[in-house]
């Protein structure tokens, strides 16, 4: 659940770049990928808009995803954008995150991946990797799971 500690211990890593929690975000997650299907071959870490990034300086699922990736082998996708400044999601209504999100991302080129591993700190209403499962679908990836630190 997001509650104490895991929820301060997110906003800190993400809103008060405190990195160092990303070590201990990934020991947290192994167990969990560990339990999902064995045919994952790919991870993609939920991109953020270059405006944000810039902003924020980096991108806090792609810091797990990189010690993730350390850890298992599997390789990164790096080509799926996110192509509009969408307002945060927090606060949002279910039904205002899927018109926030909708047309947000893209895939420059192809993928190879069969089965990808979407990773991001919190769900909420799973608008976001509901938005990314459908543009990997459409270019040919047969599955999509999830893996969050947590769920709101």
């Amino acid at each position: 659940m997001y509650e104490f500690p895991i929820d301060a211990a997110i906003k800190m890593y993400k809103f008060r770049r405190r990195l160092y929690y990303a070590p201990a975000f990934t020991e947290l997650l192994l167990p969990a990928l560990a339990a999902l299907p064995e045919d994952i071959d790919a991870l993609l870490p939920v991109p953020l808009h270059w405006l944000r990034h810039g902003i924020r300086g980096f991108n806090q699922a792609a810091e797990i995803c990189a010690l993730l990736q350390r850890s298992t082998g599997l390789p990164v996708i790096r080509n799926v954008r996110r192509i509009r400044a969408t307002p945060y999601q927090s606060g949002l209504s279910a039904r205002e995150r899927r018109r926030n999100l909708r047309q947000a991302f893209v895939v420059r080129g192809t993928i190879t991946a069969r089965h990808a591993l979407i990773v991001d700190d919190v769900i909420t209403t799973g608008e976001t990797c509901r938005q990314l499962a459908g543009v990997l679908h459409a270019r040919g990836v047969g599955k999509v799971s999830v893996l969050a630190l947590a769920r709101a």
